[in-house]
């Protein structure tokens, strides 16, 4: 009897969600209440769109106040700050294979690739020239590097659509229209490689991710979450900010859910607009706000 009193508790438990099976979710993600970013004295910490690690270790950090980039050492020592001249509202941040830095500005229309230091290399689209051409972004969202250097830049807010870009900067063809059919986009908020090279763009107002080859092609997609922000780590799974549901996600890059964490609310661990999300080399979790002006560690517990 005792037995099957047991028993019939934890099937009452399981059907109300209050006991899940270790097989259904295995990992869980805390926040990393020791932690937190270094600032100079009289910096505050703006809405944060974007973050990124180089390939020591290094994190990147755009914000949405002076000194929009921020560029600390692995041991989380600030380095750099700059951007104030070229930047209006950053967006997307990524660092490619030689440690530049790549930041969207979705105001003045622009894709910006910076060294390690702050010099302007590279710049696509007209400042403050909102368009639809070969040379023209309208309010752009993020970028994604190729193996072979080609630029993979998510025209998202204005124009729907995906441009492809030499590693020079020249046009090369662009793809994607309004809407929410397959290989239609709505709002392409950042976009990502995984190892194969296809790539992976959230098509935020779909609530899904759509993946391509790197000639516009459609592969399949994947969703049920509005992902504003989208990291694929080594272990080829992704990381997902939904700025939505304020909430992260761990899902495989078909979709399954590994993980998922967080509420809204102003309280530590908690999100107002999650935007930004990266992984740094110990597996630990950065997660940017966009109206809770902060940036968040989380670590992984099984």
């Amino acid at each position: 009897m005792t037995i099957r009193f047991a028993a019939s508790w934890i099937v009452v438990l399981l059907v109300a969600g209050v006991v899940r099976p270790a097989s259904v979710m295995a990992e869980t993600y805390e926040l990393d209440r020791g932690y937190s970013a270094t600032l100079p004295t009289g910096l505050k910490l703006g809405a944060v769109p974007g973050i990124a690690f180089d390939s020591k270790g290094g994190l990147v950090v755009s914000h949405r106040g002076p000194r929009p980039i921020l560029v600390y050492d692995a041991d989380g020592k600030l380095l750099q700050m700059f951007g104030d001249d070229e930047l209006t509202a950053v967006h997307g941040t990524r660092v490619d294979a030689d440690d530049n830095i790549w930041v969207t500005d979705y105001k003045n229309h622009t894709a910006i690739k910076f060294s390690p230091a702050g010099k302007v290399l590279l710049l696509l689209g007209k400042r403050d020239v909102a368009g639809k051409d070969e040379t023209t972004f309208n309010r752009p969202t993020d970028v994604a590097v190729a193996a072979n250097g080609d630029l993979f830049v998510s025209d998202g807010y204005g124009n729907s659509r995906i441009v492809k870009f030499t590693k020079e900067g020249k046009f090369i063809k662009a793809w994607g229209v309004k809407g929410k059919g397959e290989g239609q986009l709505n709002l392409p908020h950042c976009v990502q490689f995984d190892a194969q090279g296809l790539l992976h763009v959230a098509d935020r107002e779909n609530n899904r991710v759509q993946v391509f080859d790197q000639e516009g092609a459609f592969v399949r997609s994947y969703g049920g979450f509005a992902p504003f922000g989208l990291f694929i780590g080594p272990d080829q799974t992704l990381f997902v900010a939904d700025g939505r549901a304020n909430k992260c996600l761990h899902v495989s890059l078909t979709g399954k859910l590994l993980s998922e964490w967080g509420t809204k609310g102003t309280e530590p661990g908690q999100f107002l607009m999650p935007h930004a999300i990266a992984i740094d080399r110990a597996g630990k979790v950065y997660v940017g706000d966009i109206d809770g002006h902060r940036l968040q560690r989380f670590i992984r517990r099984e």
